[in-house]
Order: structure tokens, then C-alpha cells, then sequence
């Protein structure tokens, strides 16, 4: 019999905990989610939302993407700590340092990409993971990108140019009412990477929260093309249910005091 796939759903898949070595001297923990009798098609690798705002490897929309595309949709989910950031699985060494050292982490989860021989490496990056994305991540490594709430609060012209001149693809998924960056303004920024695609998402917010679905179909659409979109709201099989408890203290509202990197304090 069909059950519902509820946001705490847990499809089955082999998962795998995981370590990135960065060239700096770092551990970062991490996990690696793979489909369970079957070779994935492509990977995302996901760089996660500002930790010092409750950003971590486990924040919702990637935790629903390792949760469930390994079975629905044939791909390899890549999660992990940035430095300093905290989540169950653990705490990644160092600190946090606004997007300038953590080159060096995404550098390291595409290469364990590589040396996993994972297929088709997409980056998919959220909010403060978009910056991480479209600063450090035009690697010849991977195929593509896709960006989710970008704010372009530390990306440069130059790093847009770099995006522009490789030609590999590149999605934003922009929230209708994004706190950041809205639909109009970030087709206007990113009219400098010709290949950009910038799709606005009525009634979103930056948070995704209620529209973890939408952005996980647009994300399969684009790095699997096979699967039908949407995607299955049932799974006939067996399916855990995670605990989502431990993250009531990571919500956006636990840290709207606390100022952003670089604001006036």
C-alpha cells in the first residue's frame, strides 16, 4: 500500500557518513546518500544557508533532497559542514570565515566528488551557499549550478564574468517575496551570464518554507530530465520517518536579533 511522503519521510537509499579533507588542514563532516540498487545519474553537492543563522548541511530543503531524490530520482546527494557549522552529524573543524576560507571546503567536497567517481556534479547552493556557488565553485569538475534564494550579498561582477565565460549552466530559483533578491532585480544582475536562468517562484519566500517541493522538482527537472516532474507525492515501500526536533532551535527566528556579516551592528 501507498503512504504519504510527509516532510519527515525517509526513502530508502544507502547513506553514508562521510569526511572532506580541505588543503588548509580541515575535517568537515558530511554525508554522502546514494540510490539503493542502482548507480546514481548525476550529484548535487549542497552548500548550505549562513551558518551563524542556523545554516547547516541539515537545513530543510537538503534534508528532504537526501531524504528522498536518491529513490525518486536516481541521484547522488552530497551534504556536509562547512567550517565551524554544527548539525547531528557533528561539528566540521574551523571557523567561520564569511565566505573567503570556505573556498577551500567547497574545493574539497568537489573533489571527493571526483574521487568517488560520482556522475554529473551539480553544485546547489542556498542563500549564503549561493555566494560559496558562484565565488569558488566554476570548477571544471562539474556541470552546472544551481542557486536557491541568491542574494548576491559577496559575489562579484568578476565572479559573474567567470560563471559567463565558462558557459555551463546556471539556474537561480528566485522567491516571488525573497527577503534579498527578488525575481526582477536578479534578471537584471545576472543579465551578465547570457546562459543564466532565473525562475521566479510565486508566493516563495527565501526560506522555502511549504515549497521544498517545488524547488526539489525545478532541481530534478533541470539535472535529470528523465524523471517525470512533479515528483511522486506517495512511495509504495518501506520509508523511516526522521526526527526533525533537534533542529527547533535552528529556525530563522532564533536568530532575527542577530546581524548579518558585514551589516552595521
Amino acid at each position: 500500500m501507498s503512504s504519504a511522503i510527509r516532510a519527515a519521510s525517509i526513502l530508502p537509499a544507502r547513506r553514508e557518513d562521510i569526511e572532506l579533507h580541505t588543503a588548509d588542514g580541515l575535517r568537515l563532516v558530511g554525508e554522502l546518500a546514494l540510490p539503493v540498487d542502482r548507480d546514481p545519474v548525476a550529484t548535487l553537492v549542497c552548500l548550505h544557508p549562513l551558518p551563524t543563522h542556523g545554516g547547516m548541511m541539515d537545513s530543510h530543503v537538503f534534508r528532504k533532497a537526501a531524504w528522498r531524490l536518491p529513490a525518486l530520482a536516481d541521484l547522488a546527494v552530497l551534504r556536509f559542514n562547512t567550517r565551524g557549522t554544527t548539525s547531528v552529524r557533528g561539528t566540521s573543524e574551523g571557523t567561520f570565515d564569511a565566505g573567503n576560507a570556505e573556498r577551500f571546503d567547497v574545493a574539497a567536497a568537489i573533489e571527493y566528488a571526483e574521487f568517488a567517481e560520482l556522475p554529473n556534479i551539480w553544485l546547489l547552493g542556498w542563500s549564503f551557499g549561493t555566494d560559496l556557488t558562484l565565488r569558488h565553485g566554476c570548477d571544471p569538475a562539474i556541470v552546472g549550478a544551481i542557486l536557491l534564494s541568491p542574494p548576491l550579498r559577496t559575489t562579484t561582477e568578476d565572479d559573474l564574468a567567470r560563471w559567463a565565460e565558462s558557459g555551463r549552466p546556471l539556474t537561480a530559483l528566485v522567491p516571488e517575496f525573497d527577503d534579498y533578491l527578488r525575481p526582477d532585480e536578479a534578471r537584471r544582475r545576472f543579465a551578465v551570464v547570457p546562459q543564466a536562468e532565473v525562475v521566479g517562484v510565486p508566493g516563495a519566500k527565501h526560506l522555502w518554507v511549504g515549497d521544498a517541493e517545488t524547488v526539489l522538482d525545478e532541481v530534478v527537472r533541470r539535472v535529470n530530465p528523465e524523471v517525470p516532474v512533479p515528483l511522486p507525492s506517495t512511495w509504495d515501500g518501506p520509508m523511516e520517518t526522521g526526527d526533525a526536533s533537534a533542529y527547533a532551535d535552528r529556525t530563522v527566528a532564533a536568530f532575527a536579533d542577530q546581524p548579518m556579516p558585514g551589516d552595521p551592528s
